[in-house]
C-alpha cells in the first residue's frame, strides 16, 4: 500500500523572514543577517505558530504513519515544537532534498539588491524566467523540482498511508508542480495569487486519477490558537522563504 495522504507544513516565522521583510520595507539592498540559511532560528512568532500545530496534530481522524523534515533549523525547530506532547508516534526523518532553495550570489540581497548590485542576473531572470533562471552558485526552480521528484519517488511509494512534511515555500510549491502536475505556465499562474504562509498546512489526497489538492496553505489552528497568521512571501527570490 502506497503513500494516500500528504500534508505539507511549511516552517513557522523565521529570524530570516523578519529580517528579509524589514530590509524590503526599508528599501535595503541587503538583508542584516549573520546566520547562514540553513542555520537560521524560528522567530518568538514562528515558535508560537509551532505550538499552534499540535492542535491541528490533535485534530486528525487518523494518525501520521511518517514525518519528513528540511534539514535547515527552522523546519526542525518548527516540527519538534509541533511534535512536543502531540499525539505522534511517527518516525522521522531528515532529507536534504528538502532544504530550502539555494540563491547563490543573489542570497541576502532584496529585489533591490538584486537590481543594484546585479543587474545582469536581473535581466537575465526577466529573459529566462522564474522557473528556469539559476543565480551562479544556486537553483532553479527547476533545479529543485528534479531533486523533489528523486525524494517524492522514494517517499510516496512505502507502504504508509500518511507522511507528513515540514519544509520550505518553495518545496511546497514545487511538490504540487511535481504531484497534481502543473507545468511552467500553470505553476507561474497559481504562485502568482497564492502564498504558502508560514505554519500552514497543504495536504493533498492520492485518488485514482492521480493527485488532489485538498488545502491549500490552511491556517484554521493558528487563529484557533491565538498565533499570529504571517506570510512573508518569497516570490521576488527573497531568501529564507
Amino acid at each position: 500500500m502506497a503513500v494516500t495522504r500528504l500534508w505539507l507544513v511549511r516552517h513557522g516565522e523565521s529570524e530570516g523572514n523578519v529580517a528579509a521583510s524589514e530590509a524590503e520595507r526599508s528599501g535595503s539592498p541587503v538583508i542584516r543577517l549573520d546566520t547562514r540559511d540553513a542555520d537560521v532560528e524560528l522567530s518568538p512568532v514562528g515558535r508560537e505558530q509551532a505550538r499552534a500545530l499540535r492542535s491541528w496534530l490533535e485534530s486528525l481522524d487518523a494518525p501520521i504513519d511518517e514525518c519528513w523534515v528540511s534539514p535547515y533549523r527552522r523546519a526542525r525547530q518548527t516540527l519538534s515544537i509541533a511534535l512536543e506532547d502531540a499525539p505522534v508516534s511517527a518516525a522521522t526523518g531528515v532529507d536534504e532534498r528538502l532544504r530550502d532553495r539555494e540563491l547563490g550570489i543573489l542570497d541576502l540581497l532584496t529585489t533591490r539588491g538584486v537590481q543594484e548590485l546585479h543587474p545582469e542576473e536581473a535581466a537575465r531572470r526577466r529573459h529566462l524566467g522564474k522557473f528556469f533562471h539559476r543565480p551562479p552558485g544556486g537553483e532553479s526552480w527547476a533545479d529543485v523540482a528534479l531533486r523533489l521528484r528523486s525524494f517524492l519517488g522514494e517517499a510516496l511509494d512505502r507502504p504508509t498511508p500518511s507522511v507528513l512534511v515540514v519544509a520550505h515555500d518553495a518545496v511546497i510549491m514545487l511538490m504540487l508542480y511535481v504531484l497534481l502536475p502543473m507545468d511552467e505556465a500553470e505553476l507561474l499562474d497559481f504562485t502568482s495569487d497564492h502564498t504558502v504562509r508560514n505554519a500552514s498546512v497543504t495536504e493533498l489526497v492520492r485518488t485514482d486519477g492521480g493527485w488532489r489538492l485538498e488545502t491549500f496553505s490552511a491556517v484554521d489552528h493558528l487563529v484557533g490558537e491565538g498565533a499570529d497568521v504571517t506570510v512573508h512571501s518569497g516570490e521576488d527570490d527573497a531568501p529564507h522563504d
